[in-house]
């Protein structure tokens, strides 16, 4: 699968779920994964140039690529079971690129205007690229939300605004919590600070709300049947093609 993880809107957070999910994926649901950095400012590559000189930590692989990079990710998508890609917070080449050949796409908003004035945007992208990849899930994912309860009318509202249009918006969300910054430092994920915090379960939520699971195991389960899937498929295609040849 390649989650493409991206908006028009910089700041949201896309570059910390991408790691997050990326750690959450590898770690609890045992998936290959790699993340494609499309962002200039390295931010998901520096990340993981830190976290890969951690011997204690987990292993996960990170390329760079920009611009026309669609075939680049269909490649690596025979090869890891999830493709992350990380964009950066502009309409671009790459993202488009990406749209074309994702399963999911997952664009993160805060709660904030000036978040909200890009959503009508995103929506014609998402509607321009399912014209050409009809299979894709986009969702909408608040970010960085305030945790002062009279402020849940103002994340309310901002739901609200997402669901006018023809895209899901993910009941999970995150909040403005310091792991967050605090982990990206250090080359680490929230899950591996505190795998029984309140930020760590929000990781889970937004994971497996966008991949229909109710928990890690279900995603396990989906990796195990795509595997098949794919066994099953290259098997066929070889006994036909033994048959072409036999007759």
């Amino acid at each position: 699968m390649i989650i493409l993880i991206g908006g028009e809107k910089g700041g949201s957070g896309k570059s910390c779920l991408a790691q997050n999910i990326a750690v959450f994926l590898t770690a609890e649901c045992h998936a290959s994964v790699i993340i494609v950095d499309c962002d200039p400012q390295r931010t998901t590559a520096d990340w993981i140039t830190t976290r890969n000189n951690n011997p204690k930590l987990l292993n996960i692989n990170c390329v760079q690529l920009y611009g026309k990079i669609r075939n680049d990710l269909l490649s690596l998508e025979q090869h890891y079971d999830y493709v992350i890609v990380d964009c950066g917070g502009q309409d671009n080449l790459a993202l488009r690129a990406s749209m074309s050949v994702s399963t999911h796409v997952l664009m993160p908003l805060r709660p904030k205007r000036r978040d909200l004035k890009t959503v009508s945007h995103m929506d014609e992208i998402v509607a321009t690229c399912m014209m050409i990849n009809p299979k894709m899930h986009a969702s909408f994912v608040m970010t960085q939300c305030p945790n002062l309860p009279y402020q849940i009318s103002r994340i309310t509202a901002a739901k609200e605004v997402c669901k006018t249009y023809d895209i899901h918006v993910l009941d999970a969300m995150t909040y403005s919590r310091d792991i967050y910054d605090d982990s990206e430092e250090s080359g680490l994920s929230v899950l591996e600070i505190d795998p029984k915090g309140k930020a760590a379960d929000e990781i889970r939520r937004i994971a497996c709300e966008m991949l229909q699971a109710t928990n890690a195991t279900e995603i396990r389960n989906q990796i195990a049947e795509a595997k098949m899937a794919k066994i099953r498929n290259d098997y066929g295609s070889g006994r036909s093609q033994k048959k072409l040849y036999a007759i």
